[in-house]
């Protein structure tokens, strides 16, 4: 009796003290959010060609809308993923707002662990370092993936197009990535 008693104190103390939650709860976002504005939100869907039945994968969702914009302008599903809880608060509200939640799914996840596999497009608007940090998810897709990038490069991998809109610049890579020599 003593030992079982023993064990869930252990057990009760150790998550207690935060030792048994998600690594992703504890992680702290890579970047600051800053919002892509609504006309390199609408390029960037644009280039990558959604159409309906793709699924469209937004890493690093901030408010969530790239992914509203996909669900209402395509009706395609969309998912959003973030690590930092405001963002995620945020996010939701937006699709609650535009009636979208029959297409959107907004996770707290780490994009770096994440299976990427089920997209057909992926956008982003991180750090060109973290684009990096996400090649060897990327080489897994499977052909004819389009994934874009808002601002930032990705070293090392040859874009199909890039696209000046005013004082921003849209990447568009296709799978299987080409890289350069």
């Amino acid at each position: 009796m003593k030992k079982i008693y023993l064990l869930a104190l252990g057990i009760f103390l150790v998550s207690g003290l935060g030792y048994c939650r998600n690594a992703e709860e504890d992680r702290a976002p890579d970047v600051v959010w800053v919002p892509t504005p609504q006309e390199v939100v609408d390029k960037m869907l644009e280039m990558a060609r959604v159409k309906k039945g793709d699924v469209v994968y937004d890493l690093g969702c901030g408010d969530g809308r790239i992914v509203v914009t996909a669900a209402k302008r395509y009706g395609v599903k969309a998912y959003g993923f973030d690590i930092d809880p405001q963002r995620i608060k945020d996010s939701l509200e937006n699709v609650e707002k535009n009636g979208v939640g029959h297409l959107v799914t907004i996770q707290r996840k780490d994009i770096f662990t994440l299976d990427l596999t089920p997209a057909n497009v992926i956008t982003l608007y991180l750090l060109p370092s973290l684009n990096v940090k996400l090649i060897p998810q990327l080489k897994k897709m499977p052909p004819g993936c389009r994934i874009v990038s808002h601002d930032f490069d990705m070293a090392g991998v040859r874009p199909k197009k890039v696209v000046e809109l005013g004082s921003h610049t849209i990447y568009l890579w296709e799978t299987p990535l080409q890289f350069e020599k």
